[in-house]
Order: C-alpha cells, then structure tokens, then sequence
C-alpha cells in the first residue's frame, strides 16, 4: 500500500518537507493504482475457506474484505482514519484484538493512517512481501490474520518505524467507549483509571446457544447474555465453520452477571438444570461436539466450584447416566454473528431444545 524509496533521510536533506511528503503521496498513489491490480492474486495472501469468505462478505464492507482478505490497498486521503485526531484505540475490523493506539500515531503525509508502534506487539505479525518487485514487510493481525498494511524503517522516533496501515483493517474505539467496549485495560495509556470490576462472568455450553440465553437471561441478577464460541483450534470462526464440527469451538453463551444478586453457583446450579449433561456431543437433535456439554471456568475459585457442582449433580440421582459435563480452562470467546444474538426474542417461537427441569 505503500513503499519504501531510496535513502529517505538524505532526500529529506535536499528537499523541503511539504515536497517530500508530496513526492511520498504521489510514489504511494502509483503504488496503490499497482496493488489494487496485482495484489490479490498474490500467492502470500492466505486462501480462508468458503464457507468463512461467504460470512466476511456478508459482514464486511466491500473495502474492508479486499484489504483484508485480498490483501487489497484502499485509496490514500480517501478513508476514515488518515486524519483522525481522537483519543483512542484502533481494533482489528475482522476480530476486535487491539492492533494500535493514537497516542503512537502521527501525520507521516502519505494519506493511511501511520502509527509508530503496535499497542501490543504480539498481535501484529510481519512478513515478507515481495509482490510489487521490492521486498516490504506486510503486517497482519495475529488472531484473525487480516492484512493492515506495510512497516517502513522511515518513521519517527522513538522507534524509527512507519506502520503504513489502511483505514478499512480498522475500527476505532475512542477513549470514552473503550470500557463498555471491553478494552478497559487501556485506560491507563490516557490518565484514566480502569473501573473497578463489580461483575462477574460466566462462560458455559450445553447445546444450541439460542435455547440456552432464552432461559438464562431471565435469571436473577443476570445482567447481560451473549452467544459465541470458545474451547476450538480456529481463530476467528464462524458459524458456517462451527456447525461442521471441524473447528472444536462448543456453541456457546457468555453471561455477566451481579454477585450480589446471584453468585456463579446458582447459575451452574441452572446450567445443569436447562440441559442433558449425560448426553455427549449432543442435545435434542442437534449431534456433534460443537453441542457438548462444557464449563470454561476463569479462575481457580470458578473451577473448584464447578467441580463440586457437576459431583453433586453426578451424585443425585436425577440421572440415569454419568454427567459427562467438560470442565476445561476458558480460552478465546469469539462472539457470533448478530442473528444469532437473542435469537429467539428476534423469532418467538423459534428452534429450540432447551426446557427447565424440577
């Protein structure tokens, strides 16, 4: 999307700065008319499967599924954050993982937005790009494996990098957002303090997700539900790719709740009340492991008291099997596709195979 020209520091002893960044804007103009044209077929940039292409295309922007599926370049001053002056951070548009923050961003003149650094450094990946017949370094998102752009060793300091990113591979949260948003470990980089977590969360599977936030929801001191996917190999699913069972992830259901109202016992006490636990990989009619039965504790506290729930389950009597219930670590909760969301407050009396029992 951009490029790297012979010995920038000595062009910049020469000429005046408002020339050279011109001359920069041009150089990335003829490059970006290139790219657009040659960079998606590049063999470099990585083939997703259809079923996964079909969902992008569907949620995304044409824009933001060339540049980041494609590999794509959008045009310079044309798009939402080359000049954008708020505080904030900038997310993958594909994940949500946190890429870059304004505070290490700057006016590098080419028309993409220019950042010195990456707000965590694990998230970005570099590779090797030989496609316009110079050798770059692409950067791509660690989780979800968009494309962003191209580092350059002709920025600023502290650092001397350029990370030369485009607009659509982004989503900017500003700082009064980034607390409901769940990027609130951020705070702190614009002398702001985190507040104090008062609720807890529970992550748990047992089934199609839209029978199990039906019932959830309407618990005491339930506060907010959310269905996804976590316990898979895959980063980024989607729901096309879940429901083969290829991916390991467990349909799922993220529930926040108040500890002074409930605690994470009652809701475990519910969980086991709502589903067959006995059955694996399945529920009703609905069969594979993407329907198990599964607890994605958070804590130490969280797995001890979910080991003695399923044993006083176990030990009851109320079923004729034993409780084959998962207990495993969280990983990566990965939220579904919107229509999933409340689906059936959105569809009353829709599917569903889920029903509390005595």
């Amino acid at each position: 999307m951009s490029t790297s020209f012979p010995d920038p520091p000595q062009v910049s002893r020469r000429l005046s700065r408002p020339v050279v960044l011109s001359l920069l804007a041009l150089a990335a103009l003829a490059v970006f008319v290139v790219g657009v044209a040659t960079r998606a077929d590049d063999e470099s940039c990585p083939s997703k499967e259809t079923a996964v292409k079909d969902e992008l295309k569907e949620r995304l922007t044409p824009i933001e599924y060339h540049v980041t599926q494609e590999c794509g370049t959008e045009p310079p001053f044309k798009n939402a954050y080359w000049n954008e002056k708020r505080a904030g951070i900038y997310v993958d548009v594909v994940s949500g993982e946190p890429l870059f923050s304004s505070e290490d961003k700057f006016d590098s003149g080419t028309g993409w937005p220019s950042f010195t650094r990456p707000l965590e450094k694990k998230e970005v990946v570099e590779k090797r790009d030989t496609t316009l017949g110079v050798t770059r370094t692409e950067v791509r998102s660690k989780d979800a494996d968009s494309h962003l752009g191209h580092v350059f060793p002709d920025g600023p300091g502290p650092t001397g990098l350029r990370y030369c990113i485009n607009s659509a591979a982004l989503r900017f949260v500003p700082v009064e957002d980034l607390e409901q948003e769940g990027y609130g470990q951020y705070l702190p980089l614009f002398g702001k303090a985190k507040a104090k977590a008062t609720n807890e969360e529970a992550v748990l599977a047992g089934g199609c997700f839209w029978g199990m936030e039906d019932l959830l929801r309407e618990q005491p001191g339930v506060l907010k539900t959310e269905v996804g996917y976590t316990g898979g190999r895959t980063k980024s699913p989607v729901y096309e790719s879940v429901k083969t069972g290829s991916t390991g992830h467990a349909e799922s259901i993220r529930i926040v709740f108040d500890p002074s109202k409930t605690s994470y016992e009652a809701i475990l006490r519910f969980f086991f009340r709502i589903h067959d636990p006995t059955t694996p990989n399945r529920q009703g009619n609905d069969v594979g492991t993407q329907y198990r039965s599964a607890i994605f504790y958070r804590s130490a506290e969280q797995r001890e008291i979910a080991e003695r729930v399923k044993a006083e389950v176990e030990a009851s009597g109320k079923w004729p099997r034993p409780t084959v219930t998962e207990i495993v670590e969280a990983g990566p909760f990965y939220a579904a596709e919107d229509y999933h969301q409340d689906y059936l407050e959105k569809n009353p009396g829709g599917y569903t195979c889920h029903w509390v029992r005595d």
